[in-house]
């Protein structure tokens, strides 16, 4: 797949809810996912595939509600595509946030191969 495909299917899938299905689809086995800081939750960096989708399970678990969440058409240069994504949700544990960030995707060989999120 070229950087376009792996862009516009990974929006398709995210903008349906379908974070593991994207990431079966479209990453690497070895990709690694870079969030904007470390939490108690969750590590800066998270390498592996599996280890990727354990991560977002664990997110999932975590939320109470989801109210609203909204992908932006992708930005694709050769080997990289960006796009925002914006989310309201209620935590279980912290209550109702509006997040929205800037996800960054690194392709070879046609797949993912690094994701990194900025606030």
């Amino acid at each position: 797949m070229t950087t376009q495909e792996i862009a516009g299917r990974l929006v398709e899938l995210c903008r349906k809810g379908e974070f593991n299905t994207a990431q079966s689809e479209l990453f690497s086995k070895d990709a690694v996912s870079v969030e904007p800081y470390s939490t108690p939750d969750f590590e800066k960096e998270t390498k592996g595939l599996d280890a990727i989708k354990a991560k977002g399970e664990k997110w999932m678990s975590m939320v109470e509600k989801t109210h609203s969440m909204e992908v932006s058409d992708p930005l694709i240069a050769a080997n990289s595509f960006a796009c925002t994504m914006h989310m309201h949700v209620t935590m279980k544990e912290h209550g109702e946030m509006d997040m929205k960030e800037l996800c960054v995707y690194t392709v070879k060989d046609g797949k993912i191969i690094k994701e990194e999120f900025f606030m």
